[in-house]
């Protein structure tokens, strides 16, 4: 089984990441600036690092297979922006120090397109949300000049919360650039069945160097 390491480990999406991957009997490296959060596994190796610690980051990085980054500089960070771009290139440049070439970032629904227009550019988009998503935007733009990392960008539903979390239903479907929609014309997804998008992703490699979004 490959060895992933997880950063961001202990935060929203992280931690349903970390949960699925451990059912699935992954050897988890959970990195994460507070490793108490983490529960103990045998196999779950908590190891406390910054991003912006390159050498401990890329330390905590070596001798794993892929890199799954949850990584979020906090969404009442009034400083969002620049501490996401710059946690964000840390840990690009941390993989390639690892020597690790396949890599899945999480980042936000504001870069997807509805008619080639960007969600973050609408007139309503939330603006207590606003730079965070767009530094999520713009990191994407980053990771695709990557052209020696086999990455994979995840871009959530609209509605993908703790309103529309608390069931795994192992269901959902995939788009790239675009909102997957319901029925009812809303774009959700329950943080449980992100993360099985994700640890899906990371056995199927069906988006090698793309961008993807996932809804019900």
């Amino acid at each position: 089984m490959k060895k992933v390491a997880l950063i961001g480990a202990t935060g929203f999406v992280g931690s349903a990441i970390l949960r699925e991957l451990t059912t699935r009997n992954y050897t988890v490296t959970a990195i994460a600036r507070d490793v108490q959060k983490i529960k103990s596994a045998s196999n779950v190796i908590a190891v406390q690092a910054d991003v912006i610690e390159d050498t401990a980051l890329t330390a905590a990085l070596k001798g794993n297979d892929i890199v799954v980054s949850a990584f979020n500089s906090g969404w009442s960070n009034p400083s969002i922006y620049d501490d996401y771009l710059a946690g964000g290139r840390a840990i690009i440049h941390a993989i390639k120090e690892a020597g690790i070439a396949r890599a899945l970032f999480i980042g936000g629904a504001g870069s997807l397109e509805i008619d080639g227009n960007k969600l973050i550019d609408a007139d309503d988009f939330p603006e207590d949300i606003k730079q965070g998503a767009k530094a999520a935007s713009d990191y994407l733009e980053i990771v695709k000049r990557e052209y020696d990392l086999d990455w994979t960008f995840f871009s959530p539903a609209i509605e993908m919360n703790a309103k529309s979390s608390g069931t795994r239903t192992g269901k959902y479907r995939t788009n790239l650039d675009s909102p997957v929609f319901d029925k009812d014309g809303h774009s959700r997804l329950s943080v449980e069945d992100l993360a099985v998008a994700i640890a899906d992703e990371l056995e199927d490699a069906k988006f090698i160097k793309k961008r993807f979004t996932a809804g019900y």
